[in-house]
């Protein structure tokens, strides 16, 4: 399922992944036509290709932006904090 794996980029070039760093996880975003819409969770500090790989990755679900946006605002209110 994941075409966030390093054999599904090798194999698929083409498609498009977007990322986006938060500290030193990355979220990568894949749309495929066959898989649909996808997310992984990456280490995005890790030094070697072997660590790279996706801790966990998923499809995006409805209403998954409502409980990111909640995330952020928890994360929001503890930064004022430090």
């Amino acid at each position: 399922m994941s075409s966030h794996s390093l054999r599904a980029k090798r194999r698929h070039p083409e498609t498009k992944r977007e990322r986006y760093q938060v500290s030193h996880i990355t979220f990568e975003l894949s749309s495929t036509d066959k898989n649909g819409t996808t997310f992984a969770l990456i280490a995005g500090e890790a030094a070697q290709a072997k660590d790279q790989r996706p801790l966990f990755s998923g499809h995006i679900n409805k209403g998954m932006a409502i409980q990111l946006r909640q995330l952020a605002h928890r994360v929001a209110e503890l930064e004022e904090k430090l």
